[in-house]
């Protein structure tokens, strides 16, 4: 038998439900019941049973690029709509890697400085 991703850890420096509500805002998943501000985690869990998003508070700031990250596929709104999104949410645009072929995609960051990317949507 072979594990199975139970979670997926952000570490932060700041509140951990802060950056909960973010990727809860950007995702549409709520966060747990009994998450409150100023916890020293947070959790959102995946409806259909995926791998759950936690965020945990840590003394040690982010240092480097991230070796690992999301790439989102916009749902029912066009890439730049979701990047606008996830703006207005508190991300900062990176990069634009976008292509004159409507290929590519944006790079971002959480307000935490979590790169991650927006691919081309199903409605582009």
């Amino acid at each position: 038998m072979n594990p199975a991703i139970h979670s997926i850890t952000f570490d932060c420096t700041g509140d951990p439900y802060d950056l909960g509500l973010f990727w809860s805002e950007l995702l549409g998943r709520p966060l747990a019941d009994d998450d409150k501000p100023g916890d020293p985690e947070a959790l959102i869990a995946d409806p259909d049973g995926g791998p759950r998003l936690l965020f945990v508070r840590v003394p040690e700031g982010k240092t480097a690029k991230n070796r690992i990250h999301f790439d989102l596929r916009p749902t029912g709104r066009t890439r730049a709509a979701e990047v606008e999104r996830a703006l207005a949410l508190g991300a900062t645009l990176i990069a634009d890697h976008t292509r004159p072929d409507g290929g590519g995609w944006f790079l971002l960051a959480d307000p935490e400085g979590n790169e991650f990317c927006v691919e081309r949507g199903e409605s582009d």
